[in-house]
Formats: C-alpha cells, structure tokens, sequence
C-alpha cells in the first residue's frame, strides 16, 4: 500500500526537480574604458544540460565589439537518463496502482501477475541505483563547469589585469540537489517492495511450506521413534492379544459397541483354546520337593493343563 501511494508522489517529485530547472548566472565586466563596459552578463542553462550551446556576448574592451562565447560540457545523457527513468516509474506505479485496485483477481490468477511485478520491480529498482548515482555525479560536474571563476577565465577581457570583471549573480543548486535526494527516496522505496513482492509470488509460501530438515534434526527424530517403539514393546501388563484388539478397534472405528465386545470375546475364547505345543524331549515330570533329580544339564518343567 506504501508502494501504491508514494511512489508516484516521488517519482513527479525527482524528475520536476531535475526537468524543470533553469540556472541563472550573470556575470559584469568593466573594462578600462568605462564606455565599453557590461555590468549584466547573462547566462542561463537548464535541462537537458547541453551546456555547449549555452552562449552569451562579452566585451573585448580593446576594440568596439564583442565575443560570443560559449560554456564547455554535454551532461544531456545523465540527465535525460534519471529523467526518463522518473516518468517511466511514475507511469508504472499508476497502471500498477489501477490493478491492484479494480483487478486483483486477474492480477493473482495463475501467479503471473505476481511474477511480473516482481521483475519490474527488481528492474526499476536497478535503474533508480544507477540513473541516480550517475545523475549525482554529472551534477557536480554541472557545477564546476558554471563555477563563476571558471566563466570568468572564458572571457578574453577579464584576463587583462587592466579590466575587472565580478559575478553579481550565481545559480541555485537546491533544485538539482533535491533532485538527487529524490532520487535516492524513489531507490530505498522501490528496493524495500521487493520483499513484499517476492511475498505476493508464492514463492515464499512455498519454501515455508516444505522446510528442510537438518542433519540434527533427523538424528533427533529417528532417537525419536526408536524409543517410541520400544516403549511400545515393553509395557508391563499388556499382552499381545491386548495389543491386537486394540489396533483391531482403533482400525475399525466404524463399527457399533456390541460388535467390538463380541469380537473381544470371542477372540480372549480363542486364546485360552491355544496351548502351548509339547517338546518331544519325553515324558512329563511331576516335581515335588520329595525328588531328588541329579541331572547336570539344563532342565525343563512343562506343567499339566
């Protein structure tokens, strides 16, 4: 929603600071002959930066005439570059606003519109870094290339020791320099809705929704289990009929009351009907405290049932 609201808000915000700026310098010269002298010499320069186009006329003092001169430097490309890049961002973030608002169905159906916000994204938030950094570099070449002193050393009349020449006027950088601070707002805005992007793909439900299991975590389980089953094994009390009624019942949750209670009668009859198979080892043998058995080996009792 922060995106939604804000980021057209400053992307009007870098490229009218940049686009709309008009520099004003003026500059007087006063020559040895006061006759021949200019007190208003003005220079004016603006976007796209082009500043060898930029000419004013000056006095040469020595003749009756004057010098058209012109400022050094193309700084077109940078500046054309941030500004290409605010209108594009402030176009996306107005048809990104009107999907979000009157098209959220479409948007979500099938994750594509999720997919391609979030390259747009990432690809807008790339060209802010570089048309910003780029654009504040070229801005401090801007400004030395209008340095009243430097302008001054263009004019043929000024570097005369007899003539004087001062700057009445020097122009305003707070425009451009805002422009650069906007562009580093527009940078920060568009790189923190990557994250929220990224959430909007499904991507990222899908990595919490199958986490990884760490080695720890599979030794811990399989400890785990392993007790699980030996507890499981070796309950005191609980026979293995017991054991198989119970799963029987729990498997079979479908059935009534009654039929479980037949079933668990049925079954501990059939138990009691089970004996024991008798070893072919001979004979059984009645033991009583009034026999005496003297055999040395193992030994093996089977009662009478």
């Amino acid at each position: 929603m922060c995106m939604v609201i804000f980021a057209p808000i400053f992307a009007i915000c870098a490229f009218a600071t940049c686009g709309g700026y008009i520099g004003h310098l003026q500059v007087k010269v006063e020559c040895a002959d006061r006759r021949q002298s200019n007190l208003s010499i003005n220079i004016d320069f603006g976007y796209p930066f082009r500043l060898q186009q930029v000419h004013f006329k000056a006095p040469l003092c020595e003749k009756k005439r004057q010098e058209i001169l012109f400022l050094e430097g193309d700084f077109s490309a940078a500046a054309q570059f941030y500004l290409t890049v605010g209108v594009l961002a402030f176009l996306y973030s107005l048809l990104a606003t009107v999907v979000y608002i009157f098209y959220q169905k479409k948007y979500r159906e099938n994750n594509r519109g999720p997919l391609a916000d979030f390259v747009i994204t990432l690809i807008f938030s790339f060209m802010w870094l570089v048309s910003t950094c780029f654009w504040a570099k070229v801005l401090s070449d801007i400004k030395a290339a209008t340095e009243p002193t430097q302008v001054l050393l263009l004019i043929a009349a000024c570097r005369a020791k007899e003539n004087s020449c001062a700057v009445t006027q020097e122009p305003l950088w707070s425009h451009l320099n805002t422009s650069v601070v906007f562009g580093f707002v527009n940078l920060t805005l568009w790189a923190g809705n990557i994250w929220f992007v990224y959430k909007e793909t499904g991507w990222y439900k899908t990595g919490q929704r199958y986490p990884t299991i760490s080695a720890s975590g599979k030794r811990a389980s399989g400890m785990r289990q392993r007790l699980y089953s030996e507890s499981s094994f070796d309950q005191p009390g609980e026979g293995f009929g017991q054991q198989l009624y119970r799963q029987e019942s729990v498997t079979q949750s479908d059935g009534n009351f009654g039929q479980q209670l037949y079933r668990q009668g049925s079954f501990n009859r059939s138990l009691r009907n089970l004996s024991v198979p008798q070893s072919q080892l001979g004979a059984p043998v009645n033991y009583s405290p009034e026999n005496k058995l003297h055999a040395k080996g193992p030994m093996i009792f089977v009662n009478e049932i």
